[in-house]
């Protein structure tokens, strides 16, 4: 009953959930609650409710309302990605990801052929975020038709909104990230079962960290190739282009280039194209011939360095989602996610568990980015190490190309063998249909740069040629 609720109780959960806000925010622990529930539930009270005993400094709150054209233009899970709070902070959704997959979705505006997909998409974004140690809390208000018709004249297909509702809560219900269900019909009650599911899921999120910090030490392990057979070691770098063959070639498909990249923004299909390789590889050199012709307002390059104070708050794929293109553009990284499986693994910038998982984490963007259209491509240029060693030497001589050589460079040639198991192993687990790598031989700049371009135009002709069908 209401008046059993005694304000007394309310003011001590309060306080309680002020101090362990404290304390997250000391512990670097990231918080997200998202409140969902029927229609006049009153989640916008209960939201009020629970901010009353948080410190306004360490909280958004944010409206999930129909997306804006940026949103639309953008795969669905984009809008949330940029929305992730920093470790130590707390983010607050009115509706949240789950609006595709009820709200839209009864409204009629979510293809019942693209529902798995986006279940799946949701899944993967909560499994992401609580591996790396955010704190997801669910809340679901519930109410009768009664009292739901009684709080909103015009009453929905009610049997039909609970079904969809009941499915996504079953569907979506997970360890890592439970739904907890409440009555929301007596406001007060809700309110103390709102503060109560909170506290609890911060209570158990401060214990756990507490136990990693005293476990927090872990071994390095040697490293060595799980993969069978060495993907590199087959690659030809004997490969090569004679310069009329090259400037004539080069020309013809920068022309297709730029004739390509009109029909992509027509027809709205954006394209992730991602380089790594070895330092000195070649990747600058493709990327300038690739977009030598491109219109520049439909593309961006995107050079990945050391993340920032504020993209080490984040989950490490954060800063990348924030560069994915629009429908009809480009972006195009100059070193790239899989930062995570090499240098961070090789110099010990995250833990063991952190990359491995990685592998599954990556794979699973890629495909929230093919779902949304994307076309998604992957370079490795390939050189061996004695043609690094002459460009490293070519480079310190030329005093123009000086700036491009650095100790880094040298340290990480030290390195070349544990860098050759990680990336055998990141090609192995990182290939696939949807999102493939591409080994480019690099011995020969010409050839290389030709490679990539006829790669990607081709990929773009495949697509629009599938669109017409």
């Amino acid at each position: 009953m209401e008046k059993n609720v005694k304000m007394k109780d309310i003011k001590e959960l309060g306080e309680q959930l002020g101090e362990l806000q404290r304390v997250c925010r000391e512990k670097k622990i990231p918080v997200m609650i998202a409140f969902e529930g029927y229609g006049a539930a009153g989640k916008g009270l209960q939201i009020g409710n629970l901010i009353q005993a948080l410190d306004p400094r360490g909280f958004k709150v944010y409206a999930v309302k129909n997306e804006t054209e940026e949103e639309w233009m953008h795969p669905f899970m984009w809008r949330f990605w940029t929305k992730i709070p920093e470790k130590g902070r707390i983010a607050i959704f009115d509706t949240s990801w789950y609006r595709r997959v009820m709200i839209e979705r009864f409204e009629g505006k979510t293809p019942e052929k693209e529902l798995e997909k986006d279940f799946e998409s949701i899944r993967a974004f909560e499994k992401q975020l609580t591996d790396d140690g955010m704190v997801i809390i669910k809340l679901f208000l519930k109410i009768d038709r009664k009292e739901q018709k009684k709080r909103f004249e015009k009453l929905l297909a009610f049997k039909e909104y609970k079904a969809i509702n009941e499915e996504m809560l079953r569907k979506t219900d997970a360890d890592y990230a439970p739904w907890t269900v409440i009555n929301a019909t007596k406001k007060k009650e809700a309110k103390v079962a709102v503060y109560q599911a909170v506290i609890q899921a911060m209570k158990e999120a401060v214990a756990r960290k507490e136990l990693e910090e005293k476990g927090s030490l872990e071994k390095k392990t040697e490293m060595k190739r799980e993969t069978a057979e060495s993907i590199l070691a087959k690659t030809d770098l004997s490969k090569s282009m004679p310069k009329e063959v090259y400037e004539e070639r080069l020309k013809e498909l920068q022309k297709k280039m730029e004739h390509l990249h009109g029909e992509l923004y027509r027809r709205r299909i954006p394209v992730v194209l991602g380089f790594e390789g070895w330092d000195a590889g070649g990747k600058g050199g493709a990327i300038k011939r690739l977009t030598s012709h491109m219109d520049p307002r439909g593309y961006v390059v995107n050079p990945t360095a050391s993340p920032s104070d504020t993209e080490k708050a984040h989950h490490y794929l954060w800063r990348f989602w924030r560069a994915m293109p629009k429908a009809g553009h480009i972006a195009i990284f100059d070193r790239t996610w899989y930062g995570r499986v090499m240098v961070e693994r090789i110099e010990g910038f995250c833990t063991e568990k952190e990359w491995k998982r990685a592998y599954g984490e990556i794979n699973a963007m890629e495909q929230d980015l093919v779902n949304a259209g994307a076309i998604v491509l992957k370079f490795w240029m390939q050189i061996d190490k004695d043609e690094q060693a002459r460009r490293f030497k070519a480079r310190q001589e030329n005093p123009k190309k000086q700036w491009k050589i650095t100790d880094e460079d040298w340290r990480n040639r030290e390195k070349w063998d544990q860098y050759e198991v990680a990336v055998e192993e990141m090609l192995e687990k990182t290939s696939m249909p949807h999102a493939p790598w591409i080994v480019v031989e690099g011995n020969d700049k010409y050839y290389a740069r030709i490679k990539v371009l006829e790669c990607v135009t081709e990929a773009i002709e495949k697509r629009l040629k599938e669109e017409r069908k």
